[in-house]
Parts: C-alpha cells; sequence; structure tokens
C-alpha cells in the first residue's frame, strides 16, 4: 500500500518526466514533497498560466506529458488560459489541481474548487480532452489511466485531474500503468482516392498548417512534395515546416503570406493538399472566390472543420498525418514513378525600405537570422513580431520554429520557451515576443533565470499593442485601448528579474546583443526599439 501522491509521483518517474511545473498551495503540498523526495523537479513558476505554458513547452520538445500542478480555487482556474493553449497546440500536459480535503465537503471552505465552490473539474471540461475529480485512492488508477490515454492518443492533448489534500495522502494498493504510443497508425480508407488525384493533378499546391510540427513528419513532408514535385506553402502555424531555401518552398500564406504565394493561387490551382491545418480565418486570407482551388484532399486527425472553410469539393484524409504520408510514399515507391510538373517557381526579395532611426521588422527578422545557429529553436508569441518572423525569417532547419495562431494566447512563447530549453538543453532556444506580452507574462523570465535557463528573449518594443492598434486604425478609422503612455523599459524589467539585458536601437546593437547572448549561456533579454508606425504584415485579415 503506497500514498495516492506517492503512486502517481512514482508514475511520473517512470514515465520520464523530469520537472513539473507550478505554484505550491496547501492541497498540493503532498505532492509536491513527493516529488522533492523521488527527484522530480519542481519548478515554482511565478503565474500557473506560465507554469501551463512551460509545461506544454517542455511536451512538445521532450515527447512526453507535460505536468502543471495549482492549487485549489484561483490556482486551478489560473490554469485555465494554458490547457486552452495546450488544447490548441495539441500538448500533452497533465494538469492537476488540488482541493480542500473530500470530507470536508458541503461546507464553507478556503478556495472550495468542489460544485459547491469553484468547480474546477467543469471549468476544465471545456479547454481539456479529459476532466475529473479523484473522489477517493481507488478511483486514481482508473481515472489516471483514462486521463493519459486521451492526452497521448488520437488528436492529443491536455487533461485533468483534480484530487483533494485528503485524498493525496490516502494509501492504495500499488499498480503499473505503462503510457499509450503518442500516435497510433491510422491509415485513412481514402488513399487510393488521393493517389488518383495526385497523378491527374495539372497544378497542385500543399498548404501546410501546425499539426505537422505536432506529429513530427517534417521528412514525410519534404519526401512527398518532392515524390510528386507539388510546391509548399505554409499557413502561420506550418511556418518551420519546411526549410526557405528548398526549391519546392513558395514561402508563407495567409497572415504574413509572400506575393509569390498569393501569384501562384492567382493562376489557378486544380488541387490543394491541406496538412495539418484547420483553415482558419488568419490561415486563408489571400484566398476567395477568384483563386480557390479546384479540390481538396484535407489530411487531419478529426472532421471537425474540414470542408468548412473553402466551398470547393473536399476529399477527407482522417488519421495519423505521419502514417498516411508514408504509405502514400510507400505506394508511390511500388510505382517506382516521379512525376515531374511544369512548375516555375518564383522567389520573391523582400528589400528593407526603413530609413528611420528605429529598426524594422524585417531588420530584426535578418539579423537573427544571420547571427542564431540554424538549429536555433524561436518559438513566436502572438502579436505583430511573430507575423514579421513568418514574413521574414528563413528557416534553415525544419521544427525550429513554432507559432499558434489560433487560440494565440499572448505570452505563451515565453513559457513555451522555458519549458523547450529544459527538455533541450544543448540547443539554442529563443523567444520572440513583445511589450505588450511581456506585461501579461514577462515574470516567467525569472522562472528562467532561478532555474539557469539560458533562453534568449528577444522583445520587440514599440510601445503598443500593435497588431490590433494598426487593425482598429485600418478597419475602423481609429484605435482606443492599444498603445502605453509610460512604454515598458523590457531591458530593466529583464535586469530587475537577474537576467543580463540589453537595449538595441541599430543593427550594430543587435548582432552584438545575440552575438553575446549565444556565447554566455545565461538567461538574456534583448529589447529592440521598433518603430511604432510601421504597419505590421498583418494587414490582410478583415
Amino acid at each position: 500500500m503506497q500514498t495516492v501522491a506517492k503512486i502517481l509521483v512514482n508514475h511520473l518517474v517512470k514515465w520520464e518526466i523530469t520537472y513539473a511545473f507550478g505554484i505550491p498551495g496547501k492541497p498540493v503540498t503532498p505532492l509536491i514533497l513527493e516529488m522533492d523526495k523521488q527527484g522530480l523537479t519542481f519548478v515554482l513558476s511565478k503565474h500557473e498560466s506560465g507554469a501551463g505554458f512551460e509545461a506544454s513547452g517542455y511536451s512538445l520538445l521532450n515527447k512526453t506529458l507535460g505536468v502543471a500542478v495549482g492549487t485549489a480555487g484561483p490556482g486551478g482556474t489560473n490554469l485555465l488560459t494554458a490547457a486552452g493553449q495546450a488544447l490548441a497546440t495539441k500538448s500533452p500536459v497533465l494538469f492537476i489541481t488540488g482541493q480542500p480535503p473530500i470530507t470536508q465537503i458541503g461546507k464553507v471552505l478556503g478556495q472550495d474548487s468542489s460544485l459547491f465552490g469553484t468547480d474546477l473539474v467543469k471549468m476544465f471540461d471545456c479547454v481539456t480532452k479529459f476532466s475529473a475529480r479523484v473522489d477517493r485512492a481507488e478511483l486514481l488508477q482508473p481515472l489516471l489511466t483514462h486521463a493519459v490515454e486521451q492526452a497521448l492518443t488520437g488528436r492529443r492533448g491536455p487533461v485533468h485531474l483534480s484530487i483533494p489534500l485528503d485524498v493525496l495522502m490516502e494509501e492504495v494498493e500499488v499498480f503499473e500503468l505503462p503510457l499509450p504510443d503518442f500516435h497510433a497508425p491510422i491509415i485513412s480508407s481514402n488513399i487510393n482516392h488521393v493517389m488518383e488525384a495526385l497523378d491527374n493533378a495539372k497544378r497542385p499546391v500543399i498548404l501546410v498548417g501546425y499539426g505537422v510540427h505536432d506529429q513530427g513528419c517534417y521528412g514525410e513532408l519534404i519526401s512527398f512534395a518532392e515524390q510528386w514535385q507539388i510546391p509548399v506553402m505554409t499557413t502561420p502555424g506550418g511556418k518551420g515546416t519546411m526549410p526557405t531555401n528548398h526549391p519546392l518552398s513558395l514561402g508563407p500564406f495567409g497572415l504574413g503570406g509572400h506575393l509569390s504565394t498569393d501569384d501562384y493561387l492567382s493562376e489557378g490551382v486544380d488541387l490543394m493538399m491541406v496538412i495539418g491545418s484547420q483553415l482558419s480565418d488568419l490561415e486563408t486570407p489571400g484566398m476567395g472566390s477568384s483563386n480557390f482551388p479546384k479540390k481538396i484532399i484535407h489530411f487531419d486527425d478529426e472532421i471537425k472543420f474540414i470542408g468548412k472553410a473553402i466551398p470547393v469539393p473536399t476529399v477527407a484524409v482522417l488519421g495519423n498525418i505521419k502514417a498516411n504520408l508514408r504509405e502514400l510514399l510507400a505506394r508511390r515507391e511500388q510505382i517506382s514513378v516521379k512525376k515531374e510538373l511544369p512548375i516555375k517557381m518564383k522567389k520573391t526579395s523582400f528589400a528593407s525600405s526603413n530609413k528611420s532611426s528605429y529598426l524594422s521588422g524585417q531588420q530584426v527578422m535578418e539579423v537573427m537570422r544571420t547571427r542564431l545557429p540554424s538549429e536555433t529553436l524561436v518559438f513566436g508569441d502572438a502579436g505583430s513580431h511573430s507575423f514579421y518572423a513568418i514574413k521574414y525569417f528563413d528557416i534553415e532547419e525544419p521544427g525550429t520554429f513554432f507559432f499558434e495562431e489560433v487560440f494565440a494566447t499572448m505570452g505563451r512563447a515565453i513559457g513555451y520557451a522555458v519549458g523547450a530549453k529544459l527538455a533541450r538543453p544543448k540547443t539554442p532556444v529563443v523567444c520572440l515576443t513583445g511589450d505588450g506580452c511581456l506585461f501579461m507574462h514577462g515574470t516567467e523570465i525569472s522562472t528562467a533565470v532561478n532555474y539557469q535557463v539560458p533562453v534568449i528573449f528577444v522583445v520587440m518594443n514599440n510601445a503598443c499593442l500593435d497588431m490590433v492598434d494598426k487593425g482598429m486604425m485600418a478597419h475602423l478609422g481609429k484605435a482606443v485601448g492599444t498603445t502605453y503612455d509610460f512604454a515598458l523599459d523590457a531591458a530593466k524589467f529583464g535586469e530587475s528579474m537577474g537576467a543580463l539585458s540589453f537595449r538595441c536601437r541599430s543593427e550594430d546593437d543587435l548582432i552584438k546583443a545575440l552575438d553575446m547572448a549565444i556565447e554566455c549561456d545565461k538567461t538574456v533579454v534583448i529589447e529592440v526599439i521598433v518603430d511604432p508606425q510601421e504597419l505590421p504584415p498583418t494587414m490582410k485579415r478583415g
């Protein structure tokens, strides 16, 4: 017999989870003490949302469960945003929240998380794949089993268990629970149809979304494009899946897209292969009735949004994207034919026209690319700064740039970068963020400093919520509530938390700061002062 806390931590350790993220509170202290006893590092975050983001970044790069812990009541509600973000990025995070003793339920309790107070199980139900309360020790095994199965199979995502204080200390028979495989190799029944459509296509294109990052099928994507000689466009979430200099890379499409992708569509496409994208309103700007493809073949792991965004005949290829791409490649090899399509790729150069004393967004991206090693992992936050990267930051190795544009939590990349660096300590990690995002979750820089996590935080500062500010001005004629009378001094902010900090106003400043950041192996904040009047590459969106 062992306590629930001990059995739960035993499993986390056996699953090779080395870090959990959160903020302590009385209802979860037995769990945190057990983590310490068993050598699982509990990372003290500065806000529960930050803890959830860190757990997601750790999960993404460590290819296992992430774990985020919050106490009862507000500790749990603060995790909700991170859970919603994890759902959007398909991050298998186990959110654990505490609760006052189950034996006291129905009384007035501090931070009550039961149905008599703040019902965390019900709240998490909307932002996770599974949410349940462990009412007694005997329920740990079936509920934990179901939680990890939901987290790691099918369309992966976050799960939640609420465990009352007294249940954590109850004893129960020991059990063994192995982790399920990440992806079941489900092959679509439409593969033959896909083969036929590919062989008949005259002018196809591939549109790639975040799902390729989720399943890590970069090699399969590139081989698929090469085998059929199909050009590739990337959505904002698909940025980083295809090397920029690949002969079949057309570049980004949608918000932050290149003219080259617009031009390709305008000349007519008879078949669009959508791979791992849900075709959100940030992924389809620039696409309309005049340039719709004649047909879409849509690869995804769920049917929910297939055929909803673009009103053309659509064939769903459901199941594991990597497995389905491999099946297509295997069948192609059996035919031993490589189709050469008459595609003339257009490469568009984008010369900087900035003559002001500020750095332009394009300049920042070009300097970053020249100074950062090709394997550097870059996490783009929610805002104009990331759309400059989507348009101008070249990808040298697939799987090195991460951005999510649908749920789009401001400040999420700060935590994602910290968790990712703990999972990949030998790989350079950069968080590209803005002053608005830093106001929200910038204190997680302190988490990086305290745990000696050498993330480089590049903060583009223009003293406003730029994407909203320019959008309101363009579409409504006036912007309200989008600028700061007293701008954030991000360098001093970083310095106050112990980070090595720089303020950059020129390319030379930025080059020196990035070079030192790469060499020093410390947490670094690089503030870049950018033009508050520059129009970001986000104006396609109505």
